[in-house]
């Protein structure tokens, strides 16, 4: 019988085909030979109320943020990515889900929950075979029941649930899963606000030992050290914002930070120096996560993602004009113009994305979801609004979408469309639509809608056709009884 064994060339030739297999597949893996091909792990590290012009690499001067400004040298800057909505809870509700508010489930700060096995970001990865975290602020619904996290996808959650509660960086306690953690703060609360059981979700820290967004540091670093599948780490940090309660308790302003950092020896109002040091806390912050990946080897099997759920806030006594934390862009939160939804995205993947990449692409929260399923491996859900991001960020062709859709229900209803460079803005159902041309006026300062009354006409059309659940979430002229609390 002949042997079956490769001798001479031929024996030569496959020795050499399978080394050089191995060199391909340990180059490739190199990043992190843990994870599966295709399937990196995902940080979403979300700011809040956080402007367009807050960072340095969209042309802050005085804030110093030099992590994410190297997370811009090294990724992906995207110029014209806009947040879900202009309050928290239907942006928050838009990034989960894929959905646009005009079919969102969540349209306003008010009482509503995400319905029972409606697809978010974390079980959709779930279903991937990723473990799925959130950290930090919660934030949909007054409040939200314990495990809310859960039920809509996440194996673990460790932050607030309330929005309320997370205006307080110094609070009494946290959630982990179902189960309060206390914490070592004392909190003073408003007398107006015991009522309905909810005094617990407001207040003003007299004595402060724990400030939560270090404490959501320290847990986003347990979540990315536990490396037996990969992760999804929704990482929510609660500043910016501001504490709505406190001047209201005598406090002097309403940005807690615990000192003033790098501006304490500077001249401006200490409410401003507050939320720039807030800020670079949390830069400083984010760095910590960009160390560790690096020290654990998973840095190239990482997609990290960054952004804010909407504008920048005048509240707690800030002046967004101070900074110019809108950058060039008018407005900010509960604006429907630019500067109340268009927000920064920054986007790192060493080794998969190119270095230093600047995006002019038009992208919403609502893409997320279709990216993350086709980095996933799964195919894009059928009720979503968004398109996949991915070949954006590969430098291949991207698709655009036919247009963005915001609508608005704190005060009168707004709403607003951006198709092509043309932004159109209606701030009732009764009033003129306004029209922008945001290629030759980002700031939205000339209203061109009697000169273009065909475009005026055709957003129209998509202010009507694009939206649903009419009953539940009605345009209307002025608030109603329901209408949700503006906190």
């Amino acid at each position: 019988m002949k042997s079956c064994v490769n001798t001479g060339p031929t024996r030569l030739l496959a020795t050499f085909i399978a080394a050089l297999l191995f060199v391909l597949l340990a180059a490739f893996t190199a990043a992190d030979a843990s994870l599966p091909v295709g399937k990196p792990n995902i940080i979403f590290i979300l700011g809040d109320d956080l402007g367009y012009g807050d960072l340095g690499c969209y042309g802050q001067k005085r804030i110093k943020t030099p992590n994410l400004d190297r997370m811009a040298a090294e990724g992906f800057r995207f110029t014209q990515h806009y947040a879900g909505s202009t309050v928290c809870a239907p942006s928050r509700c838009a990034l989960l889900t894929g959905r646009h508010t005009g079919h969102g489930t969540i349209r306003g700060n008010g009482d509503g929950l995400l319905k029972n096995g409606e697809p978010t970001l974390a079980s959709v990865l779930k279903s991937a075979g990723y473990r799925t975290a959130c950290v930090g602020k919660w934030g949909i619904g007054h409040p939200p029941p314990p495990g809310d996290p859960q039920r809509c996808g996440f194996d673990s959650f460790f932050g607030y649930l309330s929005m309320w509660h997370a205006h307080n960086s110094y609070p009494e306690f946290l959630w982990r899963n179902s189960e309060k953690v206390p914490l070592r703060n004392v909190v003073r609360h408003p007398v107006e606000h015991y009522k309905d059981g909810q005094a617990e979700l407001t207040g003003y820290a007299e004595q402060r030992s724990d400030f939560a967004p270090d404490l959501f540091t320290q847990e986003a670093l347990q979540v990315i050290r536990a490396k037996d599948r990969p992760f999804f780490l929704m990482l929510c940090y609660p500043v910016p914002h501001a504490n709505n309660e406190a001047r209201e308790l005598g406090a002097a302003h309403g940005i807690e930070v615990p000192h003033f950092g790098p501006y304490h020896e500077e001249s401006w109002p200490a409410v401003e120096k507050a939320k720039a040091a807030v800020i670079s806390r949390m830069d400083a912050d984010i760095g910590s996560l960009f160390e560790e990946l690096k020290k654990l080897e998973i840095d190239g099997g990482t997609l990290v993602l960054f952004s804010s759920d909407n504008g920048p806030h005048r509240e707690g006594g800030v002046k967004p004009e101070f900074f110019q934390s809108s950058g060039p862009l008018r407005g900010g939160k509960r604006d429907l113009y630019e500067g109340g939804i268009r927000v920064p995205l920054l986007a790192r993947w060493p080794g998969h994305i190119k270095a230093g990449r600047i995006s002019d692409h038009p992208s919403a929260f609502w893409d997320m979801l279709p990216t993350f399923a086709e980095l996933a491996g799964l195919a894009v859900p059928k009720e979503t609004d968004g398109l996949s991001l991915v070949p954006e960020l590969m430098g291949r062709a991207q698709p655009a979408h036919e247009y963005l859709y915001w609508e608005f229900h704190e005060g009168a209803s707004q709403q607003a469309v951006r198709k092509r460079d043309w932004k159109a803005v209606r701030l009732a159902p009764s009033k003129p639509i306004e029209l922008y041309d945001l290629q030759s006026d980002p700031g939205e300062t000339r209203n061109v809608a009697d000169s273009n009354t065909d475009v005026v006409r055709a957003m129209e059309e998509i202010f009507h056709k694009t939206r649903s659940d009419e009953r539940i979430w009605p345009l209307q002229e002025t608030p109603s009884n329901t209408q949700p609390n503006k906190k």
